[in-house]
């Protein structure tokens, strides 16, 4: 019996990811602000469970009522194995780092840094008391590995994401436990974030003209592909590699 839980479940990637492992096999607990009733038909179609609980990761408080929660629910089935994709994030806000305004760079860095190390060292207690498999997967992104003009915010997220991926996975590695941390790069997707994207102001973001190129010459991917190579990955649990940065772009 195999577990997961993702967030950011309500369109785009992580519903895809959602439906996947469901398909695979795998019960699955998802986690956005709104609910998406398609996979809970996709749960009954494939014989697995699947539960929502909808929580904004933008509010600390609420983020660890919920996660506990669900961690002590799932934890106590003693599963073989338990999945964390952390995939909710924001992309605002888009402007010149000095233009920022502190609440939004807050929020901005809760959702998308904090609320995953959060999760991820909640599960990664639990399945070491419990002695339960643990393998944690936060979606980064090529703007970790390079500055962005009007992404400050969204670089520097991302390349948290990176740097704690490789330290907690460090830290499994030494105290010699069956757990994994990694990180997945999905690349350019067509998704509803590429839209907001497409919309910058170009005063905001300089890279704007190059995006709408993506769409314009279809080069974006489908969100079902791009989860596809996570699901690959993620199952073949033995041969996932403890603290990589693993790119999609690397198995087309």
């Amino acid at each position: 019996m195999r577990h997961a839980v993702v967030t950011g479940v309500s369109k785009g990637l992580g519903e895809s990811i959602a439906k996947l492992l469901m398909e695979s096999g795998i019960n699955v607990v998802g986690v956005s602000r709104s609910s998406q009733d398609k996979l809970a038909d996709i749960a009954l179609e494939n014989n697995v469970d699947y539960k929502h609980y909808a929580c904004d990761l933008g509010d600390l408080e609420e983020t660890e009522q919920t996660f506990s929660q669900i961690s002590e629910e799932i934890f106590s089935r003693e599963p073989e194995t338990v999945y964390l994709i952390n995939n909710a994030a924001v992309l605002e806000p888009v402007d010149k780092s000095m233009n920022t305004e502190s609440a939004d760079v807050a929020h901005h860095m809760q959702v998308n840094t904090i609320a995953p190390m959060i999760l991820t060292n909640l599960f990664l207690k639990n399945a070491v008391e419990k002695d339960i498999r643990f393998i944690g997967t936060t979606i980064s992104s090529g703007a970790a590995e390079r500055p962005m003009y009007g992404w400050s915010a969204y670089c520097t997220s991302k390349a948290g994401i990176n740097m704690f991926t490789q330290t907690a996975a460090l830290e499994q590695e030494e105290l010699n436990t069956q757990n994994k941390v990694i990180a997945f790069s999905p690349g350019i997707m067509d998704t509803e974030m590429q839209e907001r994207i497409r919309a910058s102001d170009e005063d905001a973001f300089r890279d704007v003209e190059q995006f709408r190129a993506y769409k314009e010459n279809n080069k974006l991917k489908s969100t079902d592909a791009i989860g596809g190579i996570l699901i690959d990955i993620l199952t073949d649990e033995t041969s996932v590699e403890n603290g990589k940065i693993y790119h999609a772009s690397d198995y087309f």
